[in-house]
């Protein structure tokens, strides 16, 4: 194993913490629609797919699902695989989406896609395996509606902190930490 291989692997068990804790905060959030939260989790999925790439982001959006419901106790509960289906959704509309990233969709414009495709991902499944009803297909547009917002804003937050990190080199250490 490089050296290299092992920074990018702690880079992204800390990346995956952080988000593990801003997951499991975030939870304790009161919220006037059930399941509905910021996001706030997501904002290093951005950052880790405008910074280092799809794949880290993958991996740091899964373990943050995993390792969050690990802490909450909804590991394989229904929450769980809401949570999972609305990571896979938020990963595959990204990965779909690469070559716009290339041609300038902003992290802004990538959370407000990433948000939709969490909810809709989550109700895809739940009509799925949970609530085998159309009705509640009339969710949906309400759902949207609050999506959108939510990750405008953490796209929002995400671009402040990408730019926040231009300064700082893809290792995470400056120039003035390079010699510890």
């Amino acid at each position: 194993m490089t050296a290299s291989t092992s920074e990018q692997d702690r880079l992204v068990v800390g990346l995956a913490a952080l988000a593990v804790i801003i997951h499991v905060l975030e939870t304790a959030i009161p919220s006037p629609v059930p399941g509905l939260r910021p996001g706030l989790a997501n904002v290093i999925t951005l950052v880790v797919l405008f910074r280092y790439g799809l794949a880290m982001a993958a991996w740091v959006n899964l373990l943050r699902v995993v390792g969050g419901s690990l802490l909450i106790g909804t590991f394989l509960a229904p929450a769980f695989l809401l949570s999972l289906v609305g990571a896979l959704a938020v990963l595959l509309s990204l990965a779909v989406v690469r070559p716009l990233l290339r041609l300038g969709l902003s992290p802004i414009g990538s959370g407000a896609l990433a948000s939709v495709a969490h909810v809709g991902g989550q109700l895809l499944i739940v009509r799925l395996l949970l609530i085998p009803h159309d009705g509640l297909w009339l969710l949906a547009p309400w759902l949207m509606i609050a999506a959108l917002p939510l990750g405008i804003f953490t796209g929002m937050i995400a671009s402040e902190t990408l730019k926040q990190l231009e300064t700082t080199p893809k290792g995470g250490r400056t120039a003035s930490h390079a010699t510890d």
